[in-house]
């Protein structure tokens, strides 16, 4: 056993430790199904991944070095190999998007000093960068058996840095080890995850936080994962109904796509059992939709961050407590503090902080920022929230979010809800627009779910429902919000969308 590190009393194992497990165990056994492109069993991804390895080895790549993965959807299968290739080679995998812009591929290869760029098909790295390849480039002419070791990987090894978000600056590169990342995952087939399902089906993009939980399940939860190549309402359904998951992930924005399309009325989604949705909350109105679109399933939220994970809160949709996202899991902690850091009671409201059960992750090459989010185990999630008496917790808004109107601050988490239950929106991103009186008005962007949708009477529906301050003074219908890989809106953007198109409300 490699390393000291011990997670729960068991000694703590390296995926590649994990994935030479599961293929002991299940060498047939399906890891990953990519819609139209393939499967990938357990015992393939182990030899395909040790001859990658030996294959990067034979390129000159040493333990520590950073070695960018840049893959789209439909190329699941060789991302999952050539992770796994770098990791066993003693490298640090650097997972990156198809969706990102070339100048943020740049940005993120130059901010890692990635010594290689992994390929999917048909996708190229910036002019100028490091040594790049497909995996099938790197296995071509090697043996199927190479070196039977690599390097020694320990637990407490960097494993990966992934980059955040971005909606509101640069991304950050964040790291975490092999210990947190298989935190949790278990090497008794009678213990593994999601046991009620024989497949898991889930639409995240590569290089997203939810995208590398997918990659764990998939090597150690009990379904085979499904993914479809890109993701459409229409393909995501026929899935459901093909393959019969028990089990469903998808980010909120894609759960409105869904239902809108009111595909759960022409296929089945009776063996869906569970329903989680992660990347951003649900709205209430959301969650209640998807409870009667799939009604054997429990419909939950989970609630993380690329830098605090494995923490989380789970939340069960509960009628009673339709906006909370529940408490801490798998033993992670919880706690609101004010400003200086100290902790608050029930039912104030201050900064999110969560504390990881296991080695915690930090920002990769900036000690100062990690230094601010990362205290003692916690993490700042950057949002502004409160507990209540039960210890659920309730989100008011993201810090770079929230819009001081006067003496007044808004939740525009709490003007969204108040959106949602509007019949014609199909979604909707509330910001803060500048005002020479008051500072900030609010702003509102919406999709509409058919014609028809009239900014001066969404206003007038939305004031029995919030406080005049809280009502937006700027409605703009629009076709689509701006999102990032992850399917959060990018709502630094939004202010730009308001030009002669808008609608004003003012006055009304």
């Amino acid at each position: 056993m490699t390393g000291a590190t011990r997670t729960r009393g068991v000694p703590a194992l390296t995926l590649p430790e994990l994935l030479r497990l599961r293929a002991g165990q299940e060498p047939d056994g399906v890891a990953m199904i990519v819609e139209g492109h393939g499967t990938l069993t357990f015992a393939e991804w182990e030899r395909r991944s040790a001859v990658l390895a030996a294959g990067l080895t034979g390129r000159g790549v040493i333990p520590g070095d950073r070695v960018a993965l840049h893959f789209g959807s439909r190329d699941w299968i060789d991302f999952a190999v050539a992770f796994f290739g770098v990791l066993k080679a003693g490298a640090v995998a650097v997972p990156m998007s198809d969706r990102l812009a070339p100048a943020e591929l740049r940005y993120m290869i130059e901010h890692c000093s990635a010594t290689a760029v992994l390929l999917g098909r048909d996708l190229a790295a910036p002019a100028g960068e490091p040594w790049t390849a497909t995996p099938a480039e790197l296995e071509a002419g090697l043996g199927p058996d190479p070196a039977p070791e690599g390097p020694r990987v320990r637990p407490g090894d960097l494993a990966q840095i992934l980059y955040t978000s971005g909606t509101t600056g640069r991304p950050k590169g964040v790291g975490a080890s092999h210990a947190n990342l298989a935190y949790g995952c278990v090497t008794q087939p009678k213990h593994r995850r999601f046991a009620h399902s024989r497949h898991l089906l889930h639409a995240f993009p590569i290089g997203t936080n939810a995208g590398q939980t997918m990659l764990v399940n998939a090597l150690d939860a009990r379904p085979a994962v499904l993914t479809p190549a890109r993701f459409t309402p229409g393909r995501f359904a026929r899935l459901i109904e093909t393959y019969r998951p028990g089990t469903v992930f998808l980010v909120p924005s894609m759960a409105i796509e869904l239902l809108d399309a009111g595909l759960h009325e022409r296929h089945d989604m009776s063996s869906v059992v569970l329903l989680g949705s992660a990347a951003a909350a649900l709205p209430p109105a959301v969650s209640e939709r998807l409870s009667a679109a799939f009604p054997n399933a429990t419909v939950t939220n989970y609630y993380t961050s690329t830098e605090a994970a494995p923490a989380q809160t789970i939340m069960i949709y509960d009628r009673t407590r339709p906006a909370a996202l529940g408490r801490p899991a798998f033993g992670g902690s919880l706690r609101i503090t004010d400003e200086e850091g100290t902790p608050l009671p029930p039912g104030e409201t201050g900064e999110v902080w969560m504390r990881s059960p296991t080695a915690t992750r930090s920002y990769y090459g900036d000690a100062e920022a990690s230094a601010r989010s990362f205290r003692d185990g916690w993490v700042r999630m950057g949002d502004v929230g409160y507990v209540d008496a039960d210890g659920y917790l309730y989100l008011v808004d993201r810090e770079s979010d929230v819009v001081k109107t006067g003496a007044f601050k808004v939740s525009t988490l709490q003007v969204e809800a108040a959106l949602h239950e509007h019949p014609l929106v199909a979604e909707a991103a509330v910001f803060g627009l500048p005002h020479p009186v008051l500072g900030s008005v609010l702003g509102a962007a919406v999709v509409p779910r058919s014609p028809g949708l009239v900014a001066s009477e969404v206003r007038s529906f939305l004031m029995d429902r919030l406080a005049w301050h809280e009502l937006p003074e700027r409605v703009l219908v629009v076709d689509s919000l701006p999102r990032n890989q992850s399917g959060k809106v990018i709502k630094k953007e939004l202010p730009a969308l308001l030009g002669d198109s808008v609608i004003s409300t003012e006055g009304e």
